[in-house]
C-alpha cells in the first residue's frame, strides 16, 4: 500500500488525484491532505479518505474544520508549519505537490530532505527554485515525477532512451481560447472569454495562463530543469486537438511522442504508479473519429508572454521568479477586473526590466524577489 500526502487536495489536480485513490483503494491510501480555504470540500475528503492529518492555510479555516470533524481521529493544522510537517510524515511514500504558487517551494524541499518521492504538479517550484530542487533530489536519491501532461509526455518519451541523445523537446500547446487571434482582437477580452478553454478543465489561474500562453512559458522553464536541456532545445508547437501531449526529437531525426485524450488523470496515475501502468476506464482515443492532428507555430508578436519566458529562462538566477511572480499578481488583477488582458504580459515585461538579477538565489532571496515584484506591480496599479 502506497501512502500519499496531497498538497492542494481541493483543487483540480487534487480532486482528480483522489479519484485515482478511490479507484485503486487497494493500492493507495491518503496519509495527509492540505488545502487553502475550501473547508467544506476538505471535510468531505477527510470523511471519505481518513487522513491522519489535514492542513488548511489559515488558522480561521483550520478552526472551522476542527469543529466540523471533531468526531473523527484526524489532527488539523494550519499554515506553512502544517505543510512542512505533513511533507515529512514518516508513513508517507509520495508527496503530490498540487498546491498553486511559490508556496510549494519549502514543503517540496522538506519532503525531498525527508526522502519522499515527489509527484510534481507545482511548476512554480522548479521555475523559481530548480537550481536548488534538482541537485537536492539527486543528492537525496529522490525521484521527481512530473504530473503536468506535457512533462509526463516528455518523461514517457524519454523512457529507455539515452538522454544525451536529445536534440530537441517539442512542447505542445493547445493555443488556448485565442488561438489565431490578433492583438487588436484581444484588446477587449473579458474575464469570461479568457476562462473558456477549448479542451481542458482547469482552475481559474491556470486557465488564464493558458489564454496568455504564459503557462507554456512556465512549462518551458520547468522542462529545462526536469530534463536538463537548454532554452534553445525546447520548441513550443501548437497542437489544437490536445492529443499529442509532447514529443522528443533525437539526434538521428527520430521523434517519439506520447498521445492521449486531454485528461489529467492519466499523467497523475502514471506518476503515482511509476514504473507500472494500470488500467484506466474511458481514456481511449478514437483515431477514426479524430481523423486528423494538426500543428501550428505560436505567434510571438501576439503571445508576448511566451517570448518573455524564454528571456527569463536564458537570464536565469532570480529572473524566472520575477516572471512568475509578476504573472501571478497580474492574473489576479485581471480576474478582479482591475487591468486589461493584454496588460498581463506588459506587467511581466516591466517587472523584469526593473529587477536586479541575483545569480544563485537562496529560498529567502526567491521569496524576497516575489514580494518585491508584487510591490512593484501594486505601485503601478
Amino acid at each position: 500500500m502506497k501512502q500519499i500526502v496531497l498538497l492542494g487536495s481541493t483543487g483540480s489536480i487534487g480532486t482528480q488525484t483522489l479519484e485515482i485513490v478511490r479507484a485503486y483503494s487497494d493500492r493507495l491510501s491518503v496519509a495527509a491532505l492540505a488545502a487553502g480555504s475550501s473547508v467544506e470540500k476538505m471535510e468531505q475528503q477527510i470523511r471519505e479518505f481518513h487522513p491522519a492529518v489535514a492542513v488548511m492555510w489559515s488558522e480561521e479555516a483550520a478552526s472551522d474544520l476542527r469543529r466540523r470533524v471533531a468526531d473523527l481521529p484526524v489532527r488539523i493544522m494550519s499554515g506553512m508549519d502544517g505543510l512542512l510537517e505533513i511533507s515529512c510524515l514518516e508513513q508517507a511514500d509520495v508527496v503530490v505537490t498540487a498546491i498553486v504558487g511559490m508556496i510549494g517551494i519549502r514543503p517540496t524541499i522538506a519532503a525531498i530532505r525527508a526522502g519522499k518521492d515527489i509527484a510534481l504538479a507545482n511548476k512554480e517550484t522548479l521555475v523559481t527554485a530548480g537550481h536548488i530542487i534538482m541537485p537536492l533530489a539527486k543528492e537525496c536519491g529522490v525521484s521527481i515525477l512530473p504530473v503536468d501532461s506535457e512533462h509526463s509526455a516528455i518523461f514517457q518519451s524519454l523512457n529507455g532512451e539515452p538522454k544525451d541523445k536529445i536534440k530537441k523537446i517539442l512542447l505542445t500547446a493547445s493555443g488556448g481560447p485565442f488561438r489565431g487571434w490578433t492583438r487588436e482582437q484581444m484588446a477587449h477580452v473579458q474575464v469570461e472569454d479568457a476562462l473558456k478553454h477549448p479542451n481542458w478543465s482547469m482552475g481559474r489561474k491556470i486557465t488564464i495562463d493558458s489564454a496568455t500562453m504564459v503557462n507554456k512559458g512556465l512549462e518551458v522553464m520547468e522542462a529545462g530543469w526536469l530534463f536538463d536541456v537548454k532554452p534553445d532545445q525546447i520548441e513550443v508547437v501548437v497542437q489544437p486537438q490536445s492529443i499529442i501531449h509532447s514529443m522528443v526529437e533525437y539526434v538521428d531525426g527520430a521523434v517519439i511522442a506520447q498521445l492521449g485524450v486531454p485528461d489529467m488523470k492519466l499523467p497523475i496515475q502514471y506518476a503515482l504508479f511509476y514504473p507500472d501502468r494500470l488500467p484506466m476506464q474511458d481514456n481511449k482515443i478514437d483515431f477514426f473519429r479524430l481523423s486528423q492532428i494538426t500543428f501550428e507555430r505560436p505567434d510571438p508578436d501576439v503571445f508576448t508572454g511566451l517570448q518573455l519566458a524564454y528571456d527569463a529562462f536564458r537570464q536565469g538566477g532570480s529572473m524566472p521568479t520575477v516572471y512568475n511572480a509578476a504573472n501571478e499578481k497580474a492574473v489576479n488583477l485581471f480576474l478582479n477586473r482591475k487591468i486589461r488582458f493584454l496588460e498581463i504580459p506588459e506587467l511581466i515585461g516591466l517587472s523584469m526590466q526593473q529587477h536586479q538579477k541575483i545569480e544563485n538565489p537562496t529560498v529567502e532571496q526567491i521569496l524576497d524577489a516575489e514580494a518585491q515584484t508584487y510591490e512593484f506591480i501594486e505601485s503601478r496599479c
